[in-house]
């Protein structure tokens, strides 16, 4: 595949002035912690969230290691009855968006409610809600599953409880595309503020989903690591001796408002947010395309879309998930789309730190582009040791870098072949 062969398509918004859009504000909760300035400080200084799985009996499961939300106390943000009520998924939803509008300086009642939306996806809900009633349904029968239930469980549940938590009503939805979710909620959220739908949107995805059925479902696919004696070092992106990917839980969730909004309310701009690009592979419902032509497709598009050049990007924030194949043909798909300047562009990926958090690793990683370019600092890949012949970029190995961020470009890879790349950069007047 040429990304040069990618022809522009003509749409009814064509001749609309598309509005400027730029992030406002962060929310992260995550296995390296929760709060923007806890996660990002500790990404810089290369620590692990990666730990023995501790809240169930992993003893029969061939991965039995996570990354949980270790610092997180519902009680802290929800009263006993909403504790109880609401899943942890959920949970991780509203609070990771109360520190983005706290982070943003959004007060709620100032606002144009109809014009503030919420697009917060999740790959997979709440599955130990699933696992916890269906075991009360076989120990004492039907009448015994709780009302909520079926609330509990629904991915729209998440962007529901936000627009409840915050009143708004514009535009409220969820998107569900595995290991791509988060990012394509924030891309089509940019897209909602960009064509006038919305003059604010609270985007991004959330997931816990480190149950016994979760953990096991993924271990039955062969796709998580093995290495449980070395919890720390177990999630290797790019690295010779990778064996798998570590899942984990949490949330990203990021403020975009319109240019004009911010502006008019005197609101601090972190970045502007100026590409996106989605596609599929139509190949397979769990491996990617293995020239990673749907990946350097999405890719090639946000760049366009951004009104960029590869050579533009001052660093790539890589899906890079430890596993064989996702390495190797994310490397592919970087080499295509930015051929000579494939080996100049910093790579890294951040799941060697947190491990995948699945339906919400678009979030957090977006918040990693987005303090990238804050502090001109490129976190890195931690436990790369041995280099791969069919991985040969530069990943930035185990230290944080400090240079020159400008652009950066956020990928995220899909089980079902979902595709889906966004690019943000410094605002400029």
């Amino acid at each position: 595949m040429h990304t040069s062969a990618i022809k522009p398509r003509c749409c009814i918004y064509c001749a609309m002035s598309k509005k400027r859009v730029v992030v406002t504000g962060l929310g992260v909760l995550s296995p390296v912690g929760s709060g923007v300035e806890k996660f990002w400080k500790s990404l810089l200084e290369g620590k692990s969230g990666i730990r023995p799985i501790t809240h169930f009996d992993a003893s029969q499961l061939d991965c039995r290691i996570c990354g949980d939300v270790m610092d997180y106390d519902p009680l802290q943000h929800f009263n006993t009855k909403e504790a109880r009520h609401l899943a942890r998924f959920v949970q991780f939803a509203v609070v990771a968006s109360h520190e983005a509008i706290a982070n943003a300086k959004l007060d709620l009642g100032s606002v144009d409610l109809d014009r503030t939306g919420v697009l917060i996806g999740s790959g997979i809900g709440s599955i130990e809600t699933i696992e916890q009633e269906h075991q009360k349904f076989l120990e004492k029968g039907p009448q015994k599953i709780t009302p909520h239930f079926i609330p509990k469980i629904i991915i729209n549940e998440a962007a529901g409880q936000v627009s409840i938590h915050t009143g708004a009503q514009g535009p409220v939805t969820c998107v569900a595309t595995a290991c791509s979710t988060a990012t394509n909620a924030i891309g089509d959220a940019f897209r909602f503020i960009q064509y006038g739908d919305a003059d604010v949107m609270i985007a991004g995805g959330t997931e816990s989903a480190t149950t016994i059925l979760g953990v096991g479902g993924f271990c039955a696919l062969k796709a998580l690591t093995k290495r449980n004696d070395e919890p720390q070092r177990a999630s290797r992106p790019f690295d010779l001796h990778r064996d798998g990917f570590v899942m984990a839980e949490g949330a990203g969730i990021v403020i975009l408002e319109s240019l004009e909004h911010a502006k008019k309310r005197g609101a601090t701009i972190l970045v502007e947010m100026v590409g996106y690009g989605r596609t599929c592979d139509a190949y397979h419902i769990t491996a990617p395309e293995p020239m990673g032509t749907g990946a350097a497709k999405a890719m090639a598009l946000a760049i366009r879309d951004a009104g960029l050049k590869p050579k533009d990007i001052s660093y790539i924030n890589a899906h890079g998930t430890s596993t064989e194949l996702n390495d190797k043909v994310e490397t592919l798909a970087i080499k295509n789309v930015f051929k000579e300047y494939a080996r100049k562009v910093p790579v890294s990926s951040t799941k060697s730190m947190t491990g995948h958090l699945l339906g919400a690793a678009g979030g957090v990683e977006f918040a990693a582009s987005v303090l990238a370019i804050r502090d001109s600092m490129i976190p890195p890949t931690i436990n790369y040791e041995t280099p791969d012949p069919d991985c040969d970029l530069d990943y930035v190995p185990n230290t944080a870098r400090k240079a020159k961020v400008d652009v950066v470009m956020s990928n995220s890879l899909g089980f079902g072949g979902h595709n889906a790349s966004v690019v943000v950069k410094e605002f400029q007047e």
